[in-house]
Order: structure tokens, then sequence, then C-alpha cells
């Protein structure tokens, strides 16, 4: 399948593709990120990564080796993260909002020499059973001193597209999260055929995103995919709330918001959503977790503003199906993005015809080298050019994609296949509904059928009359076997550090419930 590599050369790496090249075409003093009153050029961060890149060198990183980023978003993520592609060393991109026991983990599964994080976090590092850890270094205390000291003539590492560059982890839903390892050839193959090929990211832009760095999505679509264009990125270390998100937007005025759809319905709930001036951006995309059709027209009817909904995995680092501009079809994730491939195959391994679900295998030049430590999974869903992504898929007469679930989390009532994305979806067409989860539930009889975890909007009170509305409001859309045979009104639905409904903690707590 060489048709999905783009034409890189062997000697490409992230560093200068992403950000030296930008000084090299005589771009050097244009400006790169803002954050708050901080503004820096391309040349300004080609300078100070250099510098990085010297200062951990000096502190024994050598070529290969792994180094932890556990960053809130702000200038030192982005010089960290360019520094250690410039070593030849393996980026290890890490939550700073985590608890503090699991840092020992993720330093024990990669084994990374350096950590580079804020002095909140430190001691959580230093109590970690790491015998290879050299240093943990934080921006508060070690990185004015460091940089200030080291030589401004680093010259990088050679390194060849097929290196590996980063570690990208999985959410996990089942045990630990497993790192999937990219070459530095995923990231530019991405930036060339979703930032170019479908954003068509240009000079002038600026891209403000709501998920943070650690997260791929937000790495490549806020951050790399707008330098690679010679755009630039606008960063805000504080929590993503609506006012936040707002703020930012009238204060840098980015044309392009990478969103989520979390915070897509928040802000469109939010009680000034009519006032705010969001006409700075051209587009704004979203991912991460299934976007409901109801809140693709909610956003265009509150904001004027084109959302062009998309996935990606960790495996295949970014996004391989998206909608476009000016041809978005609600509820679905869009057409496939050039030089990717796809089949929507049944149990049996045959391709299912228009319309039948199945499960999605994606190929396409981002493809993961495999799970670290982790063999047999590896050959489990990568196999050949292909990734078997576990998704569960249908494709349309026009080449739609239609997500209908984890293939774990489809349910079979009444012998026939029912989607929990089509219930929510549903449910949150109707006005009492602010978000809402469907998961399995066996009953006393052990049959499974759909519950729904809700949080009413304001104003609507939760109990068996708003129940019995919503049953009949999922029967007269969707038919008489897909509506929930429970409620479970709650005030918040459990998220993971993506933002992602975490639905194995829903699950949790049904099973926790039960006798015995």
């Amino acid at each position: 399948m060489n048709s999905h590599h783009p034409d890189i050369p062997r000697s490409s790496g992230i560093a200068r593709f992403f950000l030296d090249d930008r000084v090299a075409e005589g771009r050097g003093d244009r400006t790169a990120l803002l954050c708050g009153d901080e503004r820096y050029t391309f040349a300004e961060l080609a300078r100070l990564s250099d510098r990085a890149a010297a200062a951990f060198r000096d502190l024994g990183v050598s070529p290969d080796e792994r180094v932890l980023l556990a960053l809130d978003d702000r200038p030192e993520w982005v010089v960290a993260f360019f520094a250690v592609q410039k070593l030849g060393a393996v980026v290890v991109k890490v939550s700073p909002d985590l608890p503090p026991e699991q840092y020992g983990w993720y330093l024990y599964y990669s084994r990374a020499r350096l950590v580079v994080t804020h002095d909140r976090l430190a001691a959580a590092f230093h109590r970690a059973d790491a015998p290879l850890l050299r240093r943990v270094v934080t921006v508060e205390r070690d990185w004015g001193r460091l940089l200030g000291r080291a030589p401004g003539d680093f010259r990088p590492e050679e390194t060849d597209r097929d290196d590996p560059a980063v570690w990208l982890f999985t959410t996990g839903s089942t045990g630990q999260p497993k790192a999937a390892v990219h070459t530095h050839r995923s990231f530019i193959n991405a930036a060339v055929r979703y930032g170019g090929g479908v954003i068509g990211y240009r000079e002038g832009d600026v891209a403000l995103s709501v998920p943070k760095l650690f997260f791929g999505y937000a790495t490549g679509a806020g951050l790399l995919f707008p330098f690679a264009h010679g755009a630039a990125c606008a960063l805000f270390p504080d929590r993503a709330t609506p006012e936040e998100v707002f703020a930012r937007i009238e204060r840098h005025r980015p044309t392009v918001l990478v969103n989520v759809p979390t915070m897509v319905q928040r802000m469109c709930a939010a009680e000034d959503a009519s006032r705010r001036d969001l006409s700075s951006l051209r587009v704004s995309i979203s991912a991460g977790e299934a976007l409901p059709a109801e809140l693709v027209h909610r956003w265009k009817a509150t904001f004027g503003v084109e959302l062009l909904d998309g996935i990606g995995t960790s495996e295949m680092w970014h996004i391989f199906l998206s909608n476009r501009p000016g041809q978005v079809r609600p509820g679905s994730v869009g057409t496939l993005v050039p030089g990717y491939a796809a089949r929507v195959v049944d149990d049996d391994g045959n391709d299912c015809p228009p319309g039948e679900i199945g499960t999605l295998w994606i190929a396409g030049g981002s493809r993961a080298l495999g799970y670290h430590r982790d063999h047999a999974r590896s050959c489990e869903v990568f196999r050949g050019d292909w990734y078997v992504t576990g998704d569960r898929f249908r494709v349309d007469e026009d080449g739609y994609f239609w997500f209908s679930g984890r293939g774990d989390d489809l349910l079979k009532v009444g012998g026939r296949w029912v989607s929990p994305v089509e219930i929510e979806d549903c449910l949150l067409r109707h006005p009492a509904v602010a978000h809402c989860a469907v998961v399995g539930h066996a009953g006393a009889d052990g049959l499974v059928t759909p519950l729904a975890f809700l949080v009413p909007t304001f104003g609507h009170a939760p109990g068996d009359a708003l129940a019995a509305e919503l049953k009949e409001h999922v029967k007269q859309a969707l038919g008489a076997f897909k509506y929930p045979r429970q409620f479970r009104f709650v005030g918040s639905l459990p998220r993971n550090d993506r933002g992602k409904v975490d639905r194995k903690a829903l699950k949790s707590a049904l099973d926790a419930e039960a006798p015995g």
C-alpha cells in the first residue's frame, strides 16, 4: 500500500519538518505560538528547543531513550517536545492531572530517563521505583537555569522517518493503558493528509485546542498541523471551561477551533452563547468520542460555524475519517481522508455491504509500529498494512461512515443488535437531556437491555414521569425494542483524562449494585 504514504525523505524528522524548516524557508520571524501575553516566533522556538536539547543531552539523555512529559499546555511543553525530537529520543506524553500514584506505573512501563514536569508533581515522580530515571526537571525550578547555561549551537541528531518518535497511549478501557509506538513518518503523513488535505491549514491561521497537548488529537490539530503550514498555535494552561474557551477565542481570534463533543455541548448550553463572538473561526473540528447529530445542528444554529466530526485512534495517531467543509452529514464521521483505505468486515472477515454494521479495518501511512511490550496484542490488531480497530461502523452508498460503538459496547436486545450511540443521539434530541450514556444491564431474568445514565437539563425534574416521557420519545423515533428500560438520573457522567465518558466506570457501578 505504498500509495498511502506521501513522499517522505528517509532523513525526515518531526523537529525538522514542523519547526526548523519554517526557519529555513524564511518564515522564522512569523508568530508560531501564543499563550496569554507571550508570543514566540518559529525562530525563537527553534533556538529554545536547541538549548533544551543540549541541556537534556548534558543530563544524560541519548538517542532512542524515552523522555516523559507531564506538563500543562504552555510554551515549555512545545520547547521540550521538539528538544526531545532533536536529540533523536522518544517523547512519552502523559496528562499532568492524573492521580499522583499513577505516575510510577508510567515510569516503570516507559523506563524514561528524564521527566519534565511541574513542582506540584515532582514528589510523585521522586517516590516512584524507577532505577533508570536520571533526573526530574521542573519548569518552575530548573527550566530557566538549564536553558540559560546550555550552548546555543546544538547540532540535532540525524533521524530516520521510521525511527520511533512518540508514544501515544490508549485510553485503557480494560486494564492499564498501552503505548502505541509511532515513528516520525506517522506525524508527517497525518499533517499532509488530514492537516493539509482536509482542513487546509494555511499561513495566517491560528489554531486553538480545547483538549490538551498530551492528547494525540490535540498534538496534531492544535500544534503540529498549524506549524507544518506556517500557521500559529494558541495555548492556555487552565482547565477548559466554556467561559475560558470563549475568552480565548475572543482574545486570540483563532480561525480553527479544535474541540470535543463534551465542550461542544457545554458551549451551546451556556447562557450567553448566542452573544459570544466566534466570527473569527472558519472551521471547528471535533473528535475523541461520538458527536451526536443533534449537537452538530445545535452548534451551527448557535454560532454559525461549520463543525466537522472525524475519528482517529491512538494506533493510527490521527484522524482518518472526516467530514469535509461544505459536505457535512450530521451524525456521520465523514469519508476517508486522502491516503487511507478502509474495510467494514463481518465476524468472518468478509466485507459488509453498504448499510450493514461490521468492524472497521483501516490502513494508511500513520499506523503505529505496535504496542510497547505487548507482542500478542500487537499481532492481534496490526495485520499487515491494516489496523483492526474494534469499532463498529456501517458505510452508506455515498462512502460516509457511521459509528455504531465499540464492539464490546453493542447490545443484543431481543435477538437484534442495538447501538448505544444511536440511543444516546436520540435522547439528546429531547430538551430535557443535557448529557447521557447508554450501557447494557442484565436484569433479574439475565436478559440484557439498555440502561441510560442521564443528566437532566436545568428545569426538568428527574423521576418516573420524565423517564416515561423519554421512553416514549425513543420508542417513537427508533422503534419499540431500542428504548432504555431503566434510567439513572445523575449530576454528571464520569470521564477519563481525555474527556471521554468512562463507560467502564458506569458498568462497574452497576456491577457493584448486583446482589451477592
